[in-house]
């Protein structure tokens, strides 16, 4: 049985052997309304809106919380009202499922 991205959990991957292909990026983002691919392909990125500064901070809080668990932390830019969320993974050199499972996870808390 296959897990829902933001079911799985993250595991440490080192090398290229790790990093996505486009068909594969492609076949995530279906299921990961909001987020697009960036960087000629080396990263995914959305900007979450919230209603005021409290609720931003609240969703960056929340989402620390999940990057220090899942071990795989995101750029964050931190605005008065909207969070621009960044993930790639260095040690694979682009995208690996790491950071479609910490996306999911995002959407989910966001609701």
């Amino acid at each position: 049985m296959i897990l829902p991205l933001a079911q799985s959990s993250c595991t440490p991957r080192r090398g290229s052997e790790h990093r996505l292909a486009a068909d594969i990026v492609e076949r995530h983002l279906v299921g990961l309304p909001g987020w697009a691919v960036v960087e000629d392909g080396q990263a995914i990125t959305r900007t979450f809106r919230f209603a005021d500064y409290y609720r931003t901070m609240a969703f960056v809080n929340a989402l620390a919380y999940i990057a220090h668990e899942q071990d795989h932390h995101p750029d964050l830019g931190v605005h008065y009202d909207r969070c621009v969320v960044r993930y790639s993974t260095h040690d694979v050199g682009g995208l690996s499922e790491n950071d479609f499972i910490c996306a999911a996870k995002a959407n989910v808390l966001a609701g």
